[in-house]
């Protein structure tokens, strides 16, 4: 079937689907065609409204409905009568297929459509009647207006519902009618006119209806709104618009309308940009907390706050370039002035697509353009600008005349980068773009844009074969070059490596004299002078290099500091290194030249100590700023440092300064000690005397480079790995003080104080009072006297808190609906004089005391003591004491009364006189408990006659009990009372008036009472859920840290939540959760055993069985739904992080509504019964609205218009949850194609939609773009698009597989006024907040992945923070100060690869425009990782790759010489530093290696060790064995370790670390270590860094051999059987007198690392050594290796295909340079192993290296004869087979020679393949760098084969002992315990997940 008859096909069965639900406002699927009109027709928006409407009233007049489908189908016909649109033509056909079948439907006989128009109007009244049009909206009015909508919920929700339906069907006929017809009775126009002004909520808007008149929205009601609304009118200075300008008929004029007209902005842009800046004022107004006045008014403050911030980079830019701002005196300039211009700049940055990425370049716009608009208002007379306006006038557009050309160039340059191939330099990124309005040369732009200039010329477009255009063609970089190199290391942080080189230089100086200080040592030390003079002459040729491409276009005064730099260090160079010889050679200190050379290394030195004093200590900042009027003082401190508009004032607080200088200096202390005592000294005596060893030494081969150089390479070989440990230790030395320091502020910050659900029991009592000082907004801080009764009022107000965040646990299912009871908090809003603690507390508290009352012999006090030493316990006595005597004087009348009040007054009588345990026989409670269980278990059922009788029984049977069993006292006191009450029982009438408690608070005390008297077991582990556990302990320890005081809801910061989203998985369907993998598991399937009390508590709440099987939900379709949002909710999906951000709604509407009480009568508010009572808050108005104005949430579908059209079910998905959540908004970039002059063009809007009323989506902005908007980085450009939908003052960024928690949502507006509290000397403007990974809970893998994550974004961060002040951005739940940001170049960088690491650059552009990051710990938001190996080595691959892209970045560079010494250290090692010290760690392995094989092969290191004892020294063995600490990952895991310590305590942390190390986590983070390096290192050698989309499933599945070697073969597989090789080589060669154990001693780490690059993967395999896999795996593996492949397939089927797509990395010359010169290593090993065969003797000629190869290059001809290719050999067959015998005879033949006539051993023949084998891969590994080169050659094919037959035989080498550990079962068990530890923990029979339900498997 072909596609369009596919499509089709689909397109009729939904059309004809008949699933429409009618359930609810947002409960509907979208059905029916309306969801199918194609994009080139979706511009007509009333298409889709009327087929809206006909699936609507189809059921209620199918002959109406065929006349709306058959009006929509002539509208499609007038838009494209062609049907060249896409899928215009699929539509068409459809719909007309659906009118067909409506007219099938109908009864025999002929259609009249001229009837049409008459029954169309007749079905209008007919509806209108039948719907009660003229009450509806009524009835809903007083409802609301009623304010006890709360007790009918769903009454009100059914109104509003049905009158929203009823309107827009109206809408659409009315419509429908106007079109049909021009001529209609007046009455009727009347109708529609009217019904159509009732519409008011079906016209789209957001949040803030401005466009229309409303009832029902609440927020048009807040004073704060409608004084920004009123602030917006035209005012006086603004010339009036022309009459025919629309404006609707529900508002009046205001300045937007007047920019619209003038710019020709787009409509849905001035709208959207209207409500930002209403919303931004109304925030702005409500937090100067002014009191409501009568007449709204705007206040001063709040414009001028919006305006600075608004406003501020463009001041900063006009005072950078030293031009004056469009206004002349800021204090003058008025209020409405001022408000004009912010919309301005609104409008502006609202339309400008990818142009918001150029900051910069929108200040440069907006001020031309608001120069544009005071020259109108001068002239006082409203006409479109001339910027804006078309060239014939006709036009006037904004976005094609302004934007539109910066676009198109931006544009042209991305397209040119060769799908980020093409190399940075090639091409201008955005930054390139911004960075040319940094200077005043962009004034040569003029305005409007003269596009003749050369910023407006476009590139010529790369040719496959032409990589470098001319000269001409394209214009250079702007200030900035990103080469591909490594020096860029050393180019952004010289600083540091000229003060490790010169610490090394001074420290060896002092080692070698022994430590002594004289005058040799001295004049050695002074030779620190030449060293830094030369770096720095190194620095200023990368200078001058790193600039090459941007000469032409920097500013001539940047290029004039490079050439004076490089002229100047030249010279300082040559002339220090001059005089410093020249000193040396005079041999005396107190000649003139020395004396010379001291006082210019002194002055030199001084000037540059006391520069660096001024420009680097904060204090001194202002002074030197002061100085800069001073041109000798500007042009110094412009030599050091080139002036950027970025990275100004880039210094902190003095305080701070100190703070983390005295840190750095710590860790330098340390590594400076331990270089000296243990790297460098004792490396000294032995360098000594291996120089002076330079007669006769034997070299076992023929040496080239050793003879007369003092054995200089033996040296190297000594001193190299320490040089590379020294490098990078002192990131180790970081690793460990950070975490000391990290794990003290944690201590301090009271993290971990709460670790267990005991310590939640044990401090429940504090939490109300610190609920109440963190949480909770105290209008008054008023004084009770009485403590019980400030308690009380405390838990009266946490209790709403508590039990909504026990609810919502419970809908989670964490907990089963017994738990929800049990850690429900009572309102404590009743008459009882206590304090009601949850049951949970005190559950058989009462038992047990009745137990020691009845065993006790002691006193009363003694027996209270007792009972008081448990604070419940105590709290459950007064609570049932309490209780029973409120219940009792409340339903006993009469006498009944009168007994319960005589036995109340005789206990407390009894209490004061301390007789109690006298007066009543205790020993005899358990009867008085049994009565009261009893009568409670009455009274709580419904009242019937029945029920009543049983009630005075028991009644009765309870006075019996205390009258004759429990009863001591003297009664004669009271005897008239007691004769009374006596003689009345005797007569039957004592308890014969009892009153049925029917009050509702009564019930509750009766219900809760009975529950403790009848709850016998303990709730010490309630709840039993770790998950559950988890999130409590951390909310209540949470309550007792430091944080802002919580502002009320209408003072608080407004915020937007914003999640990119481009196709991963919304919500599981059926299939996807019932499909089973090849082991028979389906997810469903796991998720039960992994989940299962979960899974009980699920089926619980939807009214099923516990012990339901899956297929009894499937007849359900709500269970059906119920269960896909179950299993999606635990996993890694969209449905999840939209439930979680949707919390923050539901917190401030839970906020809101409990502060309704005003400040006169809150207090008396407190303690009433709705006081704390919350049914409903979801859906109070105001409660409702003010959610609205604090919290938007937006996710950005980048695909979500394809998505639709395509019928794809994620859009269904995303649109059920838009119906789900009404304040839920989706942005989506809708590609919309249109016809123009005949020819089909594309156009790209981006659009935001909510929910409508038929469950489908409701446009509310439609915004052209210039373009396609992904020219660079998907996920920024996703963001990009979308952030003109966001609204507040701040931003939080959620990615799509985060989640959030109800009670952690309850702290965010603390969280929000960290922006205004003091962190520093700048304000922050992006607050860090910590990460919870919930991944972690099953596999191992999962495991430790997450604990390295916690790790880091906890401990790791908050040191980063403080003291440290660098850190960045690093993603997910961080919150942005919104509009800091998006004035700055957004929240994130899209240039193509060089920000792939999106999120950081964010943070990196932050700190240079002089932001300020923090963290704070006391709030969480979920977070899920990867959890199978695969997944988690494609995310450190993509992070490692991002990492080396930032190497090459402007930003790192600019942090890298604009910090001042120590906070740019601290930038280094925790960015790029990190990865380049990962890179050292195992580059030093090969440093240590490779120098023990030259050591070896060479016979220099036996020679040395002969001569001297030297090379036993046990602190060189130390020294080189130092990197064994680095390969156990000991030092990586000292964070997690005291991570640990602090949130688990001692013991756990003990048992966790433990268990990981038996589960192997040291292999993983070795293996891990291996992933970074390649990554890292290939990055910046060859580019190719990209985002890898990892899946986030769940990952239980085995991963075959082949998909494994596939990834990991180059990346860890050959370098791990690289360190192999050599180990085997230092085995066989080297010279080890201390025999097997020092062998052993110095190689333990590398075999370890080497193993674990090896095995890894397949050790942690999920049934990775299950024989029958194993088999599979390799028949699986064999065909992939042998499969040819071809054009089209793809590196998963073939091996040749995965192999070119392996070798695509290499493209630039350089790169093959590189590759080669990495590859010569290779060629050691045969050169050195020759000359070991016994073959030779001591034969060290040159010849013998010859033969070597001689004997290499028979070998490659026999390979290529015994594997040539069948297909050219078809035709002399026989022959071949005739010569391939020869030549194996032959080669025997040879060999026996060999063996008989020379000394070839067999030995021989083993050590000769292992000198061809490296040999052999390095030819491979050159050829196929130089692959183009091979071609032309014609040898590809021949190298192919060699390459097929090393990737054979590496495979076997790793399969073999697989396959051998396969044959025991015992290994497999092993394994999986070994993956699965945490769920064998919980109880999890792991082996049924494996298993799974594969009825074979027990074969």
């Amino acid at each position: 079937m072909s596609g369009a008859e596919e499509l089709w096909e689909r397109l009729v069965r939904a059309a004809l689907r008949s699933e429409r639900t009618r359930a609810g406002a947002f409960a509907g699927a979208v059905t029916g065609i309306a969801g199918n009109v194609p994009s080139s027709l979706e511009n007509n928006r009333d298409i889709d409204s009327i087929l809206r409407a006909a699936d609507e009233i189809e059921d209620e007049d199918p002959n109406v409905s065929r006349i709306l489908c058959e009006h929509a189908y002539s509208q499609a016909q007038n838009l494209d009568p062609n049907s060249e649109g896409r899928g215009v033509l699929q539509f068409k056909t459809g719909l007309m297929s659906v009118i067909k079948q409506k007219l099938a439907k109908r009864e025999v006989g002929m259609i009249d459509r001229g009837q049409d128009i008459a029954r169309l109007q007749e079905f209008y009244k007919l509806y209108r009647e039948r719907n009660r049009v003229d009450t509806l909206k009524e009835e809903e009015k007083k409802l609301r207006e009623s304010g006890v909508f709360s007790g009918n919920l769903g009454e009100l929700e059914r109104k509003t519902v049905k009158r929203k339906r009823v309107f827009a069907t109206l809408k659409v006929l009315g419509l429908v009618l106007q079109q049909l017809t021009k001529d209609m009775p007046e009455e009727m126009t009347r109708m529609i006119e009217s019904d159509a002004a009732m519409t008011e909520d079906l016209i789209a808007y957001n949040i803030i209806p401005l466009d229309l008149q409303t009832i029902t929205n609440a927020v048009v009601a807040f004073p704060e709104v409608q004084a920004a609304v009123l602030s917006l009118k035209y005012f006086q200075g603004l010339p009036s618009l022309p009459a025919d300008f629309p404006i609707p008929s529900t508002r009046a004029a205001d300045m937007f309308d007047f920019l619209h007209y003038v710019f020709g902005f787009q409509k849905d842009n001035v709208s959207n940009q209207r409500e930002n800046i209403v919303h931004l004022l109304a925030n702005e107004q409500s937090r100067l907390g002014i009191p409501d006045a009568s007449e709204p008014k705007l206040d001063e403050a709040a414009v001028q706050n919006v305006f600075m911030k608004s406003l501020g980079n463009y001041i900063s830019w006009c005072s950078y370039l030293c031009i004056q701002p469009v206004w002349s005196n800021l204090e003058a300039l008025s209020k409405d002035k001022k408000l004009l211009f912010v919309s301005l700049y609104f409008l502006v940055w609202g339309e400008a697509a990818n142009v918001r990425f150029l900051p910069e370049c929108l200040c440069y716009i907006f001020h031309h353009m608001a120069r544009e608009m005071d020259e109108i208002l001068r002239q006082r007379n409203a006409q479109p600008a001339n910027s804006c306006s078309s060239e014939d006038g006709a036009h006037v557009s904004f976005l094609d005349q302004v934007i539109a050309p910066v676009y198109d160039v931006v544009s042209a340059e991305a397209a040119n980068n060769d799908n980020g191939r093409a190399p940075h330099s090639g091409w201008r990124n955005y930054d390139d773009f911004n960075e040319f309005f940094w200077s005043l040369h962009c004034f040569d732009l003029s305005w409007p844009w003269r596009k003749s200039s050369s910023f407006f010329q476009k590139p010529k477009p790369r040719t496959k074969y032409l990589l470098k255009t001319a000269g001409s063609q394209r214009r250079g970089k702007t200030s900035f070059v990103e080469h591909r190199t490594f020096l860029h290391l050393y180019h952004s942080f010289h600083r540091l490596w000229i003060f490790l080189v010169m610490m090394f230089q001074g420290l060896a100086v002092i080692a070698f004299n022994d430590g002594r200080f004289n005058s040799r040592t001295l004049r050695e030390i002074l030779s620190l002078g030449p060293t830094f003079v030369v770096m720095k002459f190194f620095e200023s040729v990368l200078d001058v290099l790193m600039m090459y491409g941007a000469y032409s276009t920097t500013r001539r005064v940047a290029v004039s500091r490079i050439l004076l730099r490089f002229v100047w260090f030249s010279c300082a160079s040559v002339f220090i290194c001059f005089l410093y010889v020249k000193a040396l050679q005079e041999q005396d200190t107190s000649s003139v030249i020395f004396k010379l050379y001291v006082i210019v290394i002194g002055i030199y030195a001084g000037v540059q100590f006391f520069l660096s004093f001024l420009m680097r200590i904060p204090a001194c900042h202002l002074l030197t700023n002061q100085c800069d009027q001073w041109s000798l003082v500007r042009f110094v401190k412009w030599m050091r440092q080139e002036r950027y508009y970025v990275g100004r004032g880039m210094y902190e607080r003095t305080s701070d300064f100190i703070k983390y200088t005295v840190f750095w200096l710590v860790i330098l202390s340390a590594k400076f000690s331990f270089a000296y005592f243990l790297q460098i000294k004792p490396l000294v005596k032995p360098t000594k005397v291996i120089v002076s060893m330079t007669d006769n030494i034997q070299y076992s081969w023929h040496d080239l480079v050793s003879k007369h150089n003092h054995n200089a390479l033996t040296v190297v070989t000594l001193w190299a790995p320490v040089v590379a440990i020294y490098l990078l230790d002192i990131h180790v030395f970081y690793t460990l003080i950070s975490a000391v320091w990290g794990f003290l502020l944690g201590a301090r910050d009271r993290l971990g104080e709460i670790r267990s659900i005991e310590s939640v029991h044990k401090l429940f009592e504090e939490f109300p009072a610190a609920f109440m000082r963190t949480l909770h907004y105290n209008r008054h801080d008023c004084v009770l006297f009485n403590a019980i009764e400030k308690r009380k009022t405390d838990a009266a107000r946490f209790s709403p808190f508590w039990n909504e965040i026990i609810r919502n646990l419970r809908e989670e299912d964490y907990i089963a609906n017994f738990e929800m009871e049990l850690l429900e908090m009572p309102r404590n809003s009743g008459d009882l004089a206590l304090v009601q603690w949850p049951l949970f507390l005190l559950a058989n508290k009462i038992f047990l005391a009745k137990d020691i009352a009845a065993e006790s012999r002691d006193s009363q006090d003694e027996l209270w003591e007792r009972v008081s030493k448990d604070d419940y316990m105590k709290y459950a006595v007064e609570e049932c004491y309490n209780a029973l005597r409120y219940i009792l004087t409340e339903i006993l009348q009469g006498e009944g009364r009168m007994w319960a009040e005589r036995v109340y007054q005789d206990i407390q009588a009894s209490i004061q006189n301390r007789s109690i345990h006298i007066d009543f026989q205790l020993n005899k409670l358990a009867l008085v408990i049994q009565r009261v269980t009893a009568l409670m278990g009455i009274l709580k059922e419904a009242g019937t006659p029945e029920m009543e009788k049983g009630a005075i029984k028991a009644v009765q049977d309870l006075y019996d009990v205390i009258q004759h069993d429990v009863l001591s006292i003297d009664k004669r006191e009271h005897y008239d009372t007691w004769n009374l009450l006596s003689k009345a029982r005797t007569e039957g009438r004592l308890f014969t008036n009892l009153k049925w408690p029917s009050d509702p608070e009564l019930r509750t005390q009766i219900k809760r009472l009975h529950s403790l008297l009848t709850i016998k077991d303990s709730a010490a582990n309630v709840p039993t859920n770790f998950e559950a556990r988890r999130r409590l302990e951390f909310f209540t320890n949470s309550l007792f840290m430091d944080m802002p005081a919580a502002k009320p809801v209408r003072e608080m910061m407004s915020f937007s939540v914003f999640t990119p989203y481009y196709s991963e998985i919304v919500l599981y369907s059926m299939s996807e959760l019932l499909k089973k993998n090849e082991d028979g598991i389906s997810t469903l399937f796991y998720l039960q055993k992994i989940y299962p009390d979960e899974w009980k508590n699920f089926l619980a709440r939807i009214g099923r069985d516990e012990n339901s099987t899956d297929t009894e939900l499937f007849d359900s379709p709500a269970d059906i739904l119920e269960l896909r949002f179950w299993a999606s909710y635990r996993g890694q999906t969209l449905a999840r992080t939209v439930r979680g951000m949707m919390y923050y709604r539901k917190a401030i509407m839970l906020q809101s509504y409990l502060e309704r009480g005003t400040a006169e009568d809150e207090e008396a508010a407190v303690g009433t019964k709705d006081a704390t009572n919350t049914q409903g808050f979801e859906l109070s108005p105001e409660a409702r609205a003010q959610a609205d104005l604090k919290f938007t949430y937006v996710v950005t579908c980048q695909i979500y218009g394809k998505q639709k059209e395509e019928q794809k079910p994620e859009a269904t998905d995303i649109a059920l949850l838009m119906q789900r959540n009404e304040a839920l908004r989706v942005a989506f970039i809708d590609e919309v194609e249109t016809l123009k002059e005949g020819r089909v063009q594309r156009e790209f809007f981006s659009k935001l939609v909510k929910a409508d009323i038929n469950g489908k989506d409701k446009e509310i902005y439609s915004i052209k773009l210039p373009g396609n908007p992904k020219i660079g980085e998907g996920k920024p450009e996703n963001q990009n698009h979308a952030i003109v939908f966001t609204r507040g003052n701040a931003v939080q960024t959620i990615d799509m597989n985060q989640d959030n928690y109800f009670e952690e949502a309850l702290k965010m507006r603390n969280l929000l006024e960290e922006f205004h509290h003091d962190h520093g000397i700048r304000p922050p403007t992006i607050l860090g907040v910590r990460e919870h990974v919930f991944t972690g809970s099953v596999s191992s893998l999962a495991s430790f992945m997450s604990n390295q994550e916690t790790s880091f974004v906890t401990l790791g961060q908050r040191v980063l923070s403080n003291p440290l002040k660098v850190r960045m951005h690093y993603g997910h739940p961080d919150v942005f100060d919104r509009v800091f940001h998006i004035t700055r170049g957004g929240i994130s960088k899209a240039s193509r690869v060089i920000n792939i690491s999106e999120d950081i650059f964010a943070g990196f552009n932050s700190t240079l425009r002089q932001g300020n990051i923090t963290h704070h710990e006391y709030i969480q938001v979920g977070k899920g990782r990867d959890v199978g190996l695969n997944q988690i080595a494609l995310f450190e691959g993509k992070v490692a790759g991002g990492n080396g892209e930032q190497v090459l970045s402007r930003d790192v560079f600019r942090l890298g010489q604009l910090f001042d010494f120590f906070r740019m250290m601290s930038f280094y090692f925790t960015t790029v530093g990190y990865y380049f010290c990962t890179m050292l760690t195992v580059l030093t392995v090969y440093v240590f290696l490779y120098g023990k094989a030259y050591l070896a092969l060479s016979g220099v290191g036996e020679t040395i060790q002969e001569r001297a004892q030297i090379l036993q020294n046990t602190a060189l063995s130390a020294a080189l064995n130092t990197q064994f600490l680095f390969q156990i990952g000991i030092f990586t895991a000292v964070p997690m370790i005291l991570g640990f310590i602090l949130e688990q305590g001692f013991l756990k942390a003990i048992v966790s670390f433990v268990t990981m190390q038996l589960q192997l986590c040291s292999v993983f983070f070795t293996f891990s270590l291996g992933t970074k390096t390649h990554y890292f290192g290939r990055t910046i050698l060859h580019g190719g860094a990209r985002y890898q989309a990892t899946g986030r499933g769940f990952v239980v599945r085995h991963i075959r051999f082949c998909e494994n070697y596939r990834l990991y073969s180059r990346s860890h597989f050959v370098k791990g059987l690289e360190v192999v090789v050599l180990l085997i080589v230092y085995l066989a060669y080297g010279y080890n007198e201390g025999g097997t154990l020092s062998y052993i001693l110095l190689t333990v780490s590398s075999w370890f690392m080497a193993l674990s690059w090896l095995y890894a993967p397949y050790l942690f395999n999920p049934s990775g050594f299950e024989w029958q896999k194993t088999v599979e795996d390799f028949r699986d593996w064999t065909n992939w290796l042998l499969y040819r492949g071809g054009i089209g397939v793809k590196g998963e089927e073939s091996w040749e295909a995965w192999w070119e797509e392996e070798l695509a990395h290499i493209r630039t010359f350089s790169g093959r340079i590189m590759e080669t010169i990495l590859s010569l290593r290779f060629f050691i090993f045969q050169y050195g192993i020759v000359y070991k065969l016994d073959a030779q003797g001591n034969n060290t000629s040159l010849t013998v290296y010859g033969l070597s190869w001689v004997v290499l290059a028979v070998l490659i001809i026999l390979f290529k004869v015994f594997t040539f290719s069948q297909k050219i050999s078809v035709n002399f067959q026989l022959l071949l087979r005739f010569v391939q015998g020869v030549a194996f005879l032959m080669a025997i033949a040879g060999l026996a020679v060999a063996v008989v006539f020379t000394n070839l051993s067999v030995p021989d023949i083993f050590a000769g393949i292992l000198a061809f084998i490296p040999t052999g891969w390095g030819i491979l590994s050159i050829a196929a760098a130089w692959k183009p080169l091979m071609k032309k050659l014609g040898l590809w094919k021949s190298i192919r084969s060699i390459a097929r037959l090393y990737d054979a035989g590496m495979g076997m080498i790793i399969f073999i002992p697989i396959a051998l550990f396969s044959w025991f079962p015992f290994v497999s068990t092993f394994q999986t315990r070994l993956m699965f530890n945490q769920a064998f923990s919980r109880g999890l029979e792991i082996s049924l997940i494996l298993a799974g339900n594969n009825p074979n498997t027990s074969l």
